[in-house]
């Protein structure tokens, strides 16, 4: 008997969940927000927003279907099936968070707030989902499933780390981090901020901000390249470190080569601080495409 598909619903709390959970009740809310100067509205007009979101989608859901919901906070402890479809209610940023932890599961990005997200992996009203859903199952479906490249980040004692957006490789804190790049044959001992390596779906975010204040004369990759960009943070020249492997392009099959030369380092990707690679001196890092890609709808 085959096995029923899973809608698994992704969700972050809200504004609302955060400041009810750090207060205890309305009233403590509403007090804190008017010693600021603020009120109630915002938070509660974008708190609305998300649960009718939330309730649409659930309804959209077919009766036969098996569902779950699961939050930000609890991704990285969730194990998904190769029957499920993710429906990631909230921000861009929640399909993301989402990717690095699927294998081929077919995403639906739902945007409750058109106004303020800028809908660009969230593109559905919850609206659309009951529609969608049943096309993605259809014998004949229409929907297009983009491949979105992802990147990958390996250790020599077989730590992998993905990203959908970009990976971060620094410094545990603010401090600077030293290490040796390599890349194509060349190599630098450098001190920096960090580096950044990013995706074509990335180039809207983190990375995009650094090439645009440097004025960089080459694109960065569209969505559906499979090329990734890559930034140093704030080099330091001086006596031991360089400053001449700075940013570039990473074409399929090229490495970056990342030898920690700090008494710690960390590798993050898509702002995920918790679930990341913990780097010791002399230990090495590897940058790459992913061999798995993220199934946006």
């Amino acid at each position: 008997m085959a096995v029923a598909p899973r809608a698994v619903v992704i969700t972050r709390p809200t504004e609302y969940d955060v400041l009810l959970g750090r207060h205890g009740t309305r009233a403590a809310v509403g007090f804190f927000l008017e010693q600021r100067g603020q009120t109630m509205d915002l938070v509660d007009e974008r708190h609305t927003l998300q649960k009718r979101a939330i309730h649409e989608v659930a309804n959209a859901i077919p009766m036969d279907w098996r569902r779950a919901s699961v939050t930000r906070d609890d991704l990285d402890r969730w194990m998904f099936g190769p029957e499920d479809v993710v429906i990631a209610v909230g921000q861009d940023g929640l399909v993301a968070n989402v990717a690095k932890y699927l294998d081929g599961q077919p995403v639906i990005g739902v945007n409750p707030n058109p106004e303020r997200n800028p809908g660009v992996l969230v593109r559905y009203p919850s609206s659309a989902v009951k529609q969608l859903l049943a096309d993605l199952i259809g014998e004949q479906s229409t929907t297009e499933v983009e491949a979105r490249t992802m990147v990958d980040v390996s250790t020599d004692d077989g730590q992998h780390l993905r990203a959908l957006n970009e990976v971060f490789i620094g410094d545990v804190s603010h401090q600077s981090a030293r290490y040796e790049i390599s890349l194509e044959g060349q190599t630098e001992h450098q001190s920096s901020s960090g580096l950044l390596v990013g995706t074509g779906t990335g180039a809207t975010g983190w990375c995009r901000s650094i090439w645009n204040e440097r004025q960089l004369d080459w694109p960065l990759p569209n969505p559906n390249s499979r090329r990734l960009s890559w930034f140093v943070r704030e080099a330091w020249p001086s006596p031991h470190t360089g400053c001449q492997l700075t940013a570039g392009l990473l074409d399929e099959g090229t490495k970056l080569v990342i030898v920690c030369e700090s008494d710690r380092m960390v590798a993050f990707g898509d702002g995920i601080e918790s679930d990341r690679i913990d780097l010791r001196w002399g230990q090495k890092l590897t940058v790459t495409q992913a061999d798995r890609v993220l199934h946006l709808v």
